[in-house]
């Protein structure tokens, strides 16, 4: 299942213009000089020890288990090229927008009698910077999953269903069912 902050932070990934380190010693190098030079500190973070973790950084361990070269090259990807990744959410935020593609089910609460039931989707929209903006705020100040979809809901209600204001007035769309999302910036 996928998830709207994953999708979030695969397409600022997408802004990079270096690749991460690939080694684990060199995964290892970065992640220690990020947390000013504390093995302790990367060694509490991967849930190893000290000792290992200076292991890794002297080339002395080459291979890590698959868990553990999972658990580094999340931790680096979170941290690789904070400006670039700042910058691109910023131009998101205020100039260029945000384009989403999701399949998901849609259901609305609308007016009494209405025949909106909901039903599986496909969409692929541009959402217009405030929505970016909306969903990164969101995202940096910890908000849940739950929380995301609903701003994404609201996003894609007032750009698609709603048309920006000019029909389905009083339309609110509930987004369930999320098999696939993606961002692009």
């Amino acid at each position: 299942m996928a998830t709207v902050g994953e999708g979030l932070d695969k397409a600022v990934q997408g802004a990079f213009t270096r690749p991460i380190p690939k080694s684990a010693g060199a995964q290892m190098r970065y992640l220690v000089k990020q947390h000013q030079g504390s093995t302790r500190r990367v060694a509490e973070l991967l849930g190893i020890t000290q000792r290992t973790v200076e292991r890794y950084v002297k080339n002395q361990i080459r291979r890590p288990r698959a868990d553990l070269a999972a658990r580094m090259e999340r931790e680096v990807r979170k941290r690789w090229q904070p400006q670039i990744r700042a910058r691109a959410k910023q131009t998101a935020a205020t100039t260029d927008g945000i384009v989403i593609d999701t399949r998901a089910r849609f259901g609305y609460t609308a007016a009494p009698g209405s025949t909106d039931d909901a039903r599986l989707r496909h969409l692929t929209l541009a959402l217009p910077p405030h929505h970016a903006a909306r969903l990164f705020d969101a995202q940096e100040q910890g908000a849940t999953e739950q929380q995301l979809r609903d701003i994404a809901a609201e996003a894609l209600g007032e750009t698609y269903f709603r048309d920006n204001g000019r029909r389905a007035h009083g339309l609110e769309v509930e987004f369930t069912d999320l098999e696939h999302v993606e961002f692009d910036l």
